[in-house]
């Protein structure tokens, strides 16, 4: 078939432009800008790429897949229900795309791309789908020729419930997108539960309260009973962490904090229960070489180490502050700086005080304007919420050679950093600033 994506450039939308392409398909598709994404689409899976939306993309598609974002006013929207051309949510179209295939899905509030990353190296004949740019395969996608699928099952708008389970994997269960469920707790703990009762195979973090409370047969791993003798070290310069896991010996695995270890137990209980061998296990394990934009080095030297962080909730940037503490007393270093992108005005009011508390123990603060990912502007005030911080209200950064530069409206430096560790929060564009790249 030839397939057309709108909004082709999301991490979310493109995965599954890789994997039909992977299966055989011809795919294309349009974009607001050009990206990484796209020139990867067009360059490696010969997509032909329409920058940005014009209705002509879709003219000769047996079938129009589009990303969430997009609405039905879209020139190419407009255009493929005009023609009549089969049109689906990317939601709408896991359930055909997934349908035949064995899923080992991975879900959770926290963790879960870190956990199909490593379970994708732990199961390396399988397909993987993930929702981050693997080190280990440089992609989002890899595909293999058979029906087994590692997938990152999305919570956000019910989606993992279109995936088709074999096996289900959660982190944790945390109240987030919110939105999507009204705010109703009871229908966002059940559209988990439903998740869990589609798979034949569960694994479960089974110290979460909700997952604990569940009556139904699982592989429950209790972190503070079933991992022991975590420590953290360096190997060939890189951050690592050992532990013990109950019953299976040791293992080391890249990347610091007890989060790590969590989810590595995870994946390596995950693989057991998918027919994997305990050793091929260990060994493997050694392959994950951590995801983009999760405690991503981008930078090293003697004097000073940059990372890029996703970070987007108080939990996920609470661990990674915890690591980086770590970290920071491996290297030597006294200080920490980080800088925030808030993402979602939604998502900032609703766990304020939770990201004030997150921040705990950083030497300084840069907070830069709200990413509203298409949200209406709310005005918050996170000048005073934050003022028992070094703080700095910033427009923007920049990375010029080594250093760091904090940006104000009219791009004047307002600060500068060249030493110690420097960490950027967010799921926004952040990671393209940090980068210099923006």
């Amino acid at each position: 078939m030839k397939i057309h994506f709108i909004g082709i450039g999301g991490i979310g939308i493109s995965a599954l432009a890789k994997f039909m392409a992977g299966d055989g398909h011809t795919i294309s598709g349009s974009d607001i800008r050009q990206s990484e994404i796209t020139d990867e689409l067009a360059l490696k899976f010969g997509a032909k790429i329409t920058i940005p939306h014009h209705g002509d993309a879709v003219e000769d598609a047996d079938m129009v897949i589009h990303s969430a974002a997009v609405r039905k006013n879209n020139p190419e929207y407009m255009r493929a229900a005009e023609l009549e051309i089969p049109l689906y949510s990317r939601k709408e179209a896991l359930k055909f795309i997934l349908k035949e295939k064995r899923v080992y899905a991975v879900g959770g509030a926290h963790g879960k791309s870190t956990t199909s990353a490593m379970l994708a190296e732990l199961l390396p004949g399988a397909n993987a789908v993930i929702g981050a740019i693997s080190k280990a395969f440089h992609s989002n996608v890899r595909t293999a020729k058979n029906g087994e699928v590692v997938f990152e099952a999305d919570e956000s708008d019910a989606s993992f419930l279109n995936c088709n389970p074999y096996m289900a994997v959660v982190t944790n269960v945390e109240p987030e997108h919110m939105e999507y469920y009204d705010y109703d707790l009871e229908r966002f703990y059940a559209a988990y539960e439903e998740f869990l009762r589609l798979a034949s195979i569960r694994v479960i973090n089974a110290e979460d309260p909700f997952l604990g409370a569940l009556e139904m047969d699982a592989v429950r791993l209790f972190p503070s009973r079933d991992i022991s003798g975590i420590e953290y070290l360096l190997i060939d310069e890189e951050p690592y962490t050992r532990f013990e896991l109950l019953g299976k010996g040791s293992f080391e695995v890249f990347g610091i904090g007890e989060h790590i270890a969590l989810d590595a137990s995870l994946a390596i209980l995950a693989a057991l229960n998918a027919g994997a061998d305990l050793e091929e296990i260990r060994s493997g394990l050694k392959n994950y070489r951590g995801i983009k934009k999760r405690f991503d080095i981008i930078e090293k030297r003697a004097e000073c180490v940059i990372i890029d962080d996703y970070g987007h909730h108080p939990t996920e940037i609470k661990a990674t502050m915890d690591a980086l503490r770590i970290y920071a007393k491996m290297l030597g270093f006294s200080r920490i700086r980080a800088i925030w992108q808030p993402h979602k005005y939604s998502r900032t009011i609703d766990n304020l005080q939770g990201f004030v508390e997150a921040f705990e123990g950083v030497d300084e603060l840069v907070i830069l304007p709200i990413w509203a990912a298409g949200e209406v502007e709310v005005p918050i005030d996170l000048r005073g919420a934050f003022g028992g911080y070094e703080l700095t209200m910033a427009e923007r950064v920049t990375k010029e050679g080594g250093e760091v530069k904090v940006l104000d409206r009219e791009g004047h430096t307002l600060r500068s950093f060249d030493r110690d560790l420097i960490v950027a929060f967010g799921a926004g564009d952040i990671t393209y600033q940090i980068r210099g790249l923006k």
